[in-house]
C-alpha cells in the first residue's frame, strides 16, 4: 500500500506544480488503470477497513489524475 500511496503522491506533486500531466506520466497511469483495481482491493481487504478507505481515496484521486491535459 505505501509504494501505491508513494505513487499516486508522486503523480499529484508533478500534477500540482504543472497543472496537466506529460506524456510519460499518462501512458504509466492508463497502464495502471488498464490492470484494475482488484490486486490494490485484495491487499486492502487483508489489513482491514482503514486501509481500505485509504485506497478508495487514492483511486478517487487516481480517476481524477486521468481527468488532467496531458502536455
Amino acid at each position: 500500500m505505501a509504494l501505491y500511496a508513494s505513487w499516486v503522491g508522486s503523480m499529484v506533486e508533478v500534477a500540482l506544480a504543472r497543472a496537466s500531466i506529460d506524456h510519460n506520466l499518462a501512458k504509466m497511469l492508463d497502464t495502471r488503470r488498464a490492470e484494475g483495481n482488484e490486486r490494490v482491493f485484495r491487499a486492502a481487504g487483508e489489513l482491514g477497513e482503514p486501509v481500505r478507505s485509504y485506497v478508495a481515496r487514492l483511486i478517487a484521486i487516481e480517476d481524477l489524475l486521468a481527468q488532467l491535459p496531458v502536455r
